[in-house]
């Protein structure tokens, strides 16, 4: 069963700094990302290492280096990143013999799941960014 985790939203917000330098292809560098989201270093390096080896991001290596994101924001949705933070559905537990009301609950959730999937394919980062900038944006007072 699908879960959403800490992890999966710190990925995002790393993701989302490498988004905004997207069109500039200016690499950002661990305690960049780190400082702006208030991430510690050492977890947002595992992230990105994971990130990195499911395609999302990629390194750049010497003094300017740095990650940037692998693919266009626009073609990175909110369940790819956590599909590459949380990996595949864990199995269920076995229970030797599941009650009725076990089985209702977890076909409950099931279905609870299916509905996060559809909708977190939908949302790109492209999308988070355009969000965020719709919310940036100062309210304008007319008298």
């Amino acid at each position: 069963m699908f879960q959403l985790c800490s992890k999966s939203e710190y990925a995002l917000l790393a993701l989302i700094e490498l988004a905004l330098v997207y069109e500039s292809n200016e690499p950002l560098q661990i305690r960049e990302i780190a400082s702006r989201q208030h991430i510690p270093d050492r977890y947002l390096e595992q992230l990105l290492a994971n990130l990195r080896r499911e395609g999302l991001v990629r390194s750049q290596r010497g003094a300017k280096g740095g990650y940037l994101l692998a693919r266009a924001p626009w073609q990175v949705s909110m369940w790819d990143v956590c599909q590459a933070i949380q990996g595949e559905d864990n199995p269920e537990a076995e229970v030797p013999s599941p009650t009725l009301e076990l089985t209702v609950v977890r076909e409950g959730w099931q279905k609870a799941g299916a509905a996060a999937e559809k909708v977190l394919r939908t949302i790109t980062l492209k999308d988070l960014l355009e969000t965020r900038a719709s919310q940036q944006t100062p309210l304008m007072y007319y008298i």
